[in-house]
């Protein structure tokens, strides 16, 4: 879970979040689950070398500004050989649950001296596994 604060340059003229701003939220709560959450599991090479590959975003509620951040709930939902997806849900969950936006992104380990796509290695499966579902 992450606790993400609004800013107020993040509303559009109609005094909500503008819907690619969310974006950058899923992205602020994706380094801090990946390379905090992994890195205190013992594995840094997420850190050096993901690559988005693809973004889906579904839109359910439109969020105003407020003082309070909104809260980014997180999950890995699927690793493959070369490839992992996490999946996100923008929320209030008091007074009443609320589901402000659904995502999901597919990212792909690269290698930056090589300059190519790489497999997932064996100890990063097994901490990617440790992060499926919620």
């Amino acid at each position: 879970m992450y606790h993400c604060p609004l800013r107020w340059g993040d509303m559009d003229a109609l005094g909500h979040v503008n819907n690619g701003k969310y974006v950058d939220y899923l992205q602020d709560a994706r380094v801090d689950f990946l390379f905090r959450t992994a890195a205190d599991l013992g594995v840094d090479t997420l850190e050096t070398g993901l690559l988005v590959a693809r973004h889906e975003v579904q839109y359910r509620a439109p969020l105003r500004f407020r003082a309070e951040p909104v809260r980014i709930e997180l999950w890995i939902s699927e690793i493959r050989g070369a490839q992992f997806t996490v999946d996100y849900e923008i929320l209030d969950v008091e007074p009443a649950r609320t589901t402000y936006v659904e995502a999901r992104t597919k990212l792909v380990p690269f290698d930056f001296k090589a300059n190519r796509l790489r497999r997932i290695t064996p100890e990063e499966r097994e901490i990617l596994s440790r992060l499926v579902g919620r």
